[in-house]
């Protein structure tokens, strides 16, 4: 059975008794008091985000959502409310600039959103959840969003099942598990999540549905507004659909007629838009011709429109009589049910699960599916007795009063406050900080006589996806600076990926080879830009580190055989790791002209970036933000300082500021750019998949900034970044693994990336190494060992 609603279902309470969110929920009813009063604030949560549909859409979920939003201000006028709509593009709806719209079926809008709502400072969300808002099987993009956040959930259940489809039970169990705190809108829906999904009772509440806070009226004295004065009215509202039963309710109407000539049914709702897209008006005009043969068209008028809250509840206390005719008995809750009780109407339904519950105590009638001699018959009885019909107006009123806004707002608000107080610390009080010294374990375990292997499974390596150039260049670029390593076992190592670079170089066609298989047959003739100009890079480091030795000057004679070659590369990042070599080199020996000239033609190209205008807060070199972003700026700052070219130094600074400021959490601490950022032109990064590639070029660009700008702070940028490996990042974990040296791949939404890949390790390795080395050469600096202090100060 599939439980389905636009609202919550209400439960009767009286006077004493708790309301069901405190009751189901084991609240703390009296944190939410205060001298016999509400208070006018969620104890706890200043500020939360609210997902679902919204107004000017026009579906239930839209109406409801809206309410629960401005009911929650009114009740807690101090408490912010962030609204985030879903928007399926497809009624060209304009919604109102304080409402963020997620585009349904976009799967970046739901990161964006995520990004989002953790950076404005909210402490929890309250889903609205239905199967069919989302975007992706059984609406699982929502997941996406939900993923990327760590804040507590309050989900809101307008649809459950006891017989999903794979996707539902796979999309609904993931909700549950993320969830704090779970809404229901039927003490059946809590039944079946405690059956049938094994959710802990304590955190599922039974929330009856907001209603209107009305004074009860007479019907007769609303009447003559609509002219329906001498009318015995029965009214149904709502989006017209064939599930509502409509045409039940006019088949009864014979019997009705013949008993009450002055009988009036009033329709009133505009057919669904999913219809009418699909089919016009079909439904409408077979009601009508349906009406028309029966011989009951007179006694029945359509109210074909939209019709807004206020006058809404107006029509409603006008009628005499409310019914409910749906046809599926998958229905478990109405929210124009709700809205009946709430204006103190006699209600006579079919037997939904909502209805069964409400409808006791003679606060209304049951009648079977698909009966419209019992519906007649009944409204007959009704409509005959007004003692009878003004006792069920009377107690339909009296539930109502537990239903509305108010008290749903400060149920919620119950939860909300549990939800949040029951959440983990956001990040740990105290982690060690301490500069990690370099340690080449990690990098040999990955190692075999041939180089370094890509990737591993978990801290096992990968022989599947053999080796890279891109790998071994920055295995030798650490090799021949980790001075803290045993001389012998750098040497021996640096052996092995020269090597491998010196075989990768093809003279054919004068370029580097990159991807080789664990068999060692290189798999393509010449390798992406961006390898040969990283493998030019590791070159001219190799020169500066190593000069004077063997391996200086192998990597003197290589660098010299493929720097005009190379001088061809176009890429931007290739072209700043090639800028990168061509620094080093030239510090070790000035006059080396072909370094002087592709260091000179490269940073001017970078210096002409971007080619076509960007927006003002858009201060970068190209129009998107990709991977190794910190090797831009980098490049100029180093390709400045030798070429005395203050404009690269004044360029590469106000780059790399801009970029550190993209990359920073709110709460300060450093966030890589993730990759699933890439390839979003003009727009600010999103949090994951953060790759400790980015980590350490931001610390050794920020080096290179404090070279030439010692007092511009660069060194906390420096610490910040190597900080994420440590733990000092959105997830509060580290990345880095001291029990045996490794690394881990990446920070995703769900922790880290447990596998160890070349990358990774090599990454943290060099980000280590070029703390240490800073921290060694600065005046007056000192490395701090306590987790309270920072590694590095000046």
């Amino acid at each position: 059975m599939l439980l389905r609603s636009n609202f919550c279902g209400p439960y009767e309470l009286t006077n004493r008794d708790p309301p069901p969110a405190f009751r189901a929920g084991r609240i703390n009813k009296e944190m939410f008091m205060k001298r016999g009063a509400l208070c006018d604030e969620v104890p706890g949560v200043g500020h939360i985000a609210l997902i679902g549909n919204s107004v000017p859409r026009r579906c239930g979920i839209a109406t409801f959502t809206t309410h629960c939003h401005d009911a929650m201000k009114q009740a807690f006028p101090s408490l912010r409310i962030d609204l985030y709509a879903m928007d399926n593009g497809a009624d060209g709806i304009v919604y109102p600039d304080n409402i963020h719209v997620i585009a349904q079926d976009d799967v970046a809008a739901y990161s964006e959103a995520a990004a989002r709502i953790e950076d404005s400072g909210a402490k929890a969300i309250w889903l609205q959840h239905e199967f069919g808002i989302f975007g992706g099987p059984a609406g699982d993009l929502i997941l996406r969003l939900l993923d990327r956040t760590k804040l507590p959930l309050v989900v809101t259940l307008h649809t459950i099942s006891d017989a999903p489809s794979a996707d539902e039970r796979r999309v609904m169990d993931q909700i549950l598990r993320r969830a704090s705190r779970i809404i229901v809108m039927a003490g059946r829906g809590r039944d079946i999540l405690i059956s049938d999904y094994g959710v802990d009772p304590a955190i599922v509440a039974v929330i009856p549905h907001g209603v209107p806070d009305r004074p009860y009226v007479e019907p007769a004295t609303m009447k003559p507004r609509f002219g329906w004065d001498g009318h015995k009215v029965i009214l149904t509202f709502g989006l017209l659909a064939p599930d509502k039963g409509i045409d039940q309710m006019i088949r009864a109407m014979p019997a009705v007629v013949a008993a009450h000539p002055d009988a009036l049914y009033v329709i009133m709702g505009a057919t669904h838009p999913n219809l009418v897209r699909e089919q016009g008006e079909r439904l409408r005009d077979g009601l009508k011709t349906l009406a028309a043969q029966l011989g009951v068209a007179g006694n029945i008028r359509f109210v074909d429109t939209y019709i807004e809250q206020e006058e809404l509840l107006d029509f409603l206390q006008a009628a005499d009589i409310y019914v409910t005719p749906y046809v599926n008995p998958a229905q478990v809750v109405s929210g124009t049910l709700s809205y009946a009780l709430g204006m103190g109407k006699p209600v006579v339904s079919t037997p939904y699960v909502q209805a069964i519950e409400v409808l006791a105590e003679e606060r209304g009638v049951v009648v079977p599916f698909r009966d419209p001699k019992a519906l007649g018959l009944e409204i007959v009885r009704l409509l005959s007795d007004d003692a009878v019909l003004d006792g069920h107006a009377r107690r339909a009123y009296a539930c109502g009063r537990a239903m509305i806004w108010s008290e749903l707002a400060h149920n919620v608000g119950g939860l909300l406050s549990a939800a949040c107080a029951g959440a983990p610390a956001r990040f740990s009080p105290r982690r060690s900080y301490a500069l990690l010294k370099p340690d080449i374990r990690s990098i040999v375990r990955m190692s075999d006589s041939t180089g370094m292997l890509q990737h591993g499974i978990l801290s096992v390596p990968d022989r599947n996806h053999g080796y890279c150039i891109d790998d071994n260049a920055r295995a030798l670029m650490l090799m021949v600076q980790a001075t803290e390593v045993a001389a012998d076992e750098r040497d021996r190592w640096s052996g092995v990926y020269a090597a491998f670079i010196q075989h990768g170089w093809n003279p054919d066609i004068q370029r580097f080879r990159n991807f080789m298989s664990f068999d060692r047959r290189w798999l393509e003739e010449k390798g992406s830009e961006d390898s040969n100009g990283r493998t030019l890079w590791a070159l001219g480091v190799t020169m500066r580190e190593a000069a004077q030795t063997p391996i200086g000057e192998w990597a003197r004679r290589l660098f010299n055989t493929a720097v005009e070659p190379l001088s061809a590369l176009g890429s931007p990042r290739a072209r700043a790791f090639a800028m990168l070599g061509a620094a080093a080199v030239l510090e070790v020996d000035p006059d080396h002209r072909a370094a002087r000239t592709i260091l000179t033609s490269f940073a001017d190209a970078l210096m002409a970036l971007p080619y076509a205008p960007q927006p003002p807060s858009w201060v970068w070199f190209e129009d998107v933000l990709a991977y190794d972003n910190a090797r831009l700026p980098e490049a100029l700052l180093r390709a400045g300082r030798i070429l005395k070219r203050d404009d690269m130094i004044r360029r590469g600074l106000s780059r790399l500021r801009w970029l550190c400021g993209q990359q920073r959490s709110p709460e300060g601490h450093f966030r890589a750019v993730g990759s699933e950022s890439f390839g979003r032109p003009g727009k600010p990064p999103l949090p994951y998949d953060q790759q400790p590639l980015e980590a350490l070029a931001t610390v050794e660009a920020a080096i290179a900034a404090h070279a030439v700008d010692p007092k511009g702070g660069w060194l906390a940028q420096a610490e910040s970044a190597y900080r994420w490996f440590l733990g000092q990042n959105d997830l509060d974990t580290p990345l880095a693994t001291p029990f045996n040296q490794g690394c881990y791949d990446g920070l995703t939404p769900g922790g880290p990336n447990l596998n160890q890949g070349a990358e990774s390790l090599l990454a943290l390795q060099l980000a280590s190494c070029a703390m240490n080395r800073i921290v060694g050469l600065l005046s007056g600096g000192e490395v701090t060992h306590n987790s309270d202090k920072p590694s590095v100060s000046a």
